[in-house]
């Protein structure tokens, strides 16, 4: 029998088109857009605010971290692993959020998540007990990693004909509250003669990004029991990264990214320490390399946008990056403005994969899949950078090892981005490697395709 074949002209909206298989030829439509039941600036303004939260806990840690060592009695492996706690809590409850947003509306996930966020958060800064701290820290960093994967997602859902735009926005907001944090968190420890006034102080601002989400989260849930049923009949099937190469190249250049950007927030401030900088002046160093990252999140993803390749991109962030670890090598204070300077440009490579991954999915179904897939496969590699930087540091008494580690890791960082540079969707390579043998995946809006 002739498989049955399918092909419809593109709709004007570029929605995607689902296919079944059977031995008859089936009229198959564009799946009707479901509108969220929620405000786009209601929606907007909680995913500035719950951007600001994304590395308040952690760059805030990592500026008082002399401090929190000497209070708590933690070694320098020790340390190391507090400071890798945030990668494996993202890695690991990251995969999740596709299963959570799929049984709830991804606002009621998000208010449970900075709710997690604020109450870790103060947990972790009442405790004198260095197994505690570490506990109540991945409660904290649980709600981060469950809002990492999400806001990709939110812009796709919400902010389809705008995804430069939006993502541009939250990641600029996001770098605002990275660098808030690392250069207020020593000076309040020290007005309040405690560093964890200088830690807890950030639940309040964690507390204050749940206020949107609630009504969201009232108004998605009633939406979703409404259209329940309509809703199962035309679920998708799952989109499945981790079957692609393009899902694979995705998670390496964000782990190897992720790498170096959590190396850098948890040992700079104690590179510059060593390097005869006030504890102050080093904190301020390193709110520097987000302070100048914020025209630089702004402007990373609109770039990406418009450009035919990213690999101009991906070859000058490589660069800046490159030319900085050198410097820091061979003459960390006398250049250390210039240094910073480069490692902001470098650390672009954050806005851009978080850009690249709405660029390199046609659906909010296949967004959420690569955002989960990308991030927590990514933190996994990611988790090696601040453990072993605190491990080559504490046996080599000096920066020349740890550094060489990271220019490792940004080779493949580059490697991989070359890969990701060429656009393509990750619902397309599915149907490529599978051969047509999932029915019910979203087909590009000008396909044919023929199932057997």
């Amino acid at each position: 029998m002739t498989p049955p074949t399918s092909c419809t002209d593109a709709p004007a909206d570029g929605t995607t088109l689902t296919v079944a298989p059977g031995p008859t030829p089936a009229a198959a439509e564009p799946a009707r857009p479901v509108t969220p039941a929620t405000g786009g600036v209601l929606v907007l303004v909680g995913m500035l605010l719950v951007a600001l939260n994304l590395r308040a806990a952690v760059t805030s840690l990592g500026a008082l971290l002399d401090e929190i060592r000497t209070g708590l009695g933690l070694s320098g492996t020790m340390a190391g692993l507090v400071t890798t706690l945030p990668t494996i809590a993202f890695a690991g409850l990251g995969a999740l959020t596709p299963w959570l947003v799929r049984r709830w509306p991804a606002a009621r996930v998000l208010v449970l998540a900075m709710v997690a966020l604020a109450v870790g958060q103060v947990l972790r800064v009442v405790t004198d007990s260095a197994a505690v701290f570490v506990l109540t820290s991945a409660l904290a960093l649980s709600g981060i990693a469950i809002a990492n994967i999400l806001l990709p997602m939110l812009v796709k859902q919400h902010f389809p004909h705008r995804t430069g735009l939006v993502t541009g926005a939250y990641t600029m907001s996001l770098t605002m509250g990275t660098t808030v944090a690392a250069a207020s968190a020593v000076p309040v420890a020290h007005a309040f003669g405690s560093w964890r006034v200088g830690l807890g102080v950030w639940a309040g601002l964690a507390a204050v990004a749940v206020l949107p989400w609630v009504p969201l989260a009232l108004r998605a849930q009633a939406a979703r029991r409404a259209a329940n049923s309509a809703a199962v009949a035309a679920a998708p099937a799952r989109v499945r990264p981790a079957r692609t190469r393009l899902g694979w190249a995705m998670a390496v250049y964000f782990g190897a990214q992720s790498l170096s950007g959590y190396a850098i927030m948890g040992w700079l401030a104690q590179l510059f320490r060593d390097a005869g900088y006030a504890p102050e002046a080093a904190g301020l160093l390193l709110a520097g390399v987000t302070a100048l990252g914020v025209p630089v999140a702004l402007l990373m993803p609109a770039l990406a946008g418009r450009l035919g390749t990213l690999r101009p991109l991906v070859l000058s962030l490589t660069g800046f990056s490159t030319v900085a670890y050198l410097g820091l090598a061979v003459a960390p204070h006398g250049y250390a403005l210039l240094w910073v300077l480069l490692l902001a440009l470098g650390q672009g490579a954050f806005p851009l994969i978080l850009t690249t991954i709405g660029l390199r999915a046609r659906t909010a179904e296949g967004t959420v899949a690569l955002s989960a897939f990308a991030q927590s496969t990514g933190y996994l590699i990611a988790a090696l950078g601040p453990l072993l930087v605190g491990i080559l540091y504490e046996v080599t008494g000096g920066w020349t090892a740890p550094i060489g580690f990271l220019l490792a890791a940004l080779g493949m960082q580059t490697a991989a981005g070359l890969v990701i540079a060429r656009p393509r969707y990750i619902e397309d390579e599915l149907l490529a490697g599978d051969g047509q043998e999932e029915a019910g995946v979203g087909l590009p809006a000008t396909a044919c395709s023929t199932v057997g």
